[in-house]
């Protein structure tokens, strides 16, 4: 499932690729990816236009279209991806294509959970993302401090995008193995010192995932383990316990994470 590392990298791939370029066309192969706009709508918005500088909060990627008030942004659920390629290089899953003189930016999702909206002005972007808590790469130590403060497991709440905005469930067991908690704690049973070794993995996590556009399968991290038959610690060389914490299947050291 995409998480804040690979949609930066899907940021950094639209950056180098789409910005400052005119669209030549825009083809929807599946308006199931649709949301609030037809691909017709979306066709005539965009062609000729040129896209702006990219940012990402969280999950989303947002683009501002050049020379008026409209905005794309995409959201990629669990499937979802931006490739850029040539004409003849398309897969079974692309939804939408924009083209480029030199190429093509393709969103392409298998299960379309999620997809891509044009929103007219910048109040429509603030309703949207309202309820999106801050961006798990940029919170500050402080901030970080006060969202734990809430009383709710500490899992739940690393994953929960009104809370905070980018991670799911591979960053959120790989932070906490790194930190040695255990996932089935309260958040708000963390004292001050637990707290900040969270963020401190959490920063640390994100900047090397970020750096490989995605979170890395490699044997030193719990992520390369954990679907392993017989996955064990990279650290103790503990068997490696599975679970359920707040609904979602969870991988930990029972020996390093010990509550």
């Amino acid at each position: 499932m995409p998480e804040l590392p690979d949609v930066e990298g899907f940021r950094r791939t639209l950056a180098e690729h789409g910005v400052g370029k005119p669209i030549t066309g825009v083809t929807t192969l599946d308006a199931g990816v649709l949301r609030g706009v037809s691909a017709r709508k979306l066709r005539e918005v965009l062609r000729g236009r040129r896209f702006g500088e990219p940012r990402r909060l969280g999950k989303w990627l947002i683009v501002p279209v050049d020379g008026g008030p409209e905005t794309v942004v995409l959201h990629f659920g669990m499937t979802g991806s931006l490739e850029w390629s040539g004409p003849d290089d398309r897969q079974r899953h692309d939804r939408v294509i924009f083209a480029f003189d030199d190429g093509e930016l393709r969103y392409r999702d298998m299960r379309k959970l999620q997809g891509l909206r044009l929103l007219v002005d910048d109040a429509e972007l603030h309703r949207l993302l309202a309820g999106t808590g801050p961006d798990a790469l940029e919170v500050s130590q402080e901030r970080f401090r006060e969202l734990l403060g809430r009383r709710r497991g500490l899992k739940q709440l690393l994953t929960d995008q009104a809370v905070l905005a980018g991670l799911g469930n591979l960053l959120a067991d790989e932070i906490l193995w790194r930190a040695r908690i255990d996932p089935h704690v309260r958040a708000a049973d963390l004292d001050r010192g637990a707290a900040d070794r969270v963020h401190r993995e959490m920063r640390r996590v994100l900047r090397e995932a970020v750096k490989a556009g995605r979170v890395p399968p490699r044997k030193t991290w719990l992520t390369g383990r954990r679907d392993e038959p017989s996955g064990s610690c990279p650290r103790c060389g503990c068997a490696l316990a599975r679970g359920r914490v707040g609904g979602r299947g969870t991988v930990w050291c029972p020996r390093c994470q010990a509550g």
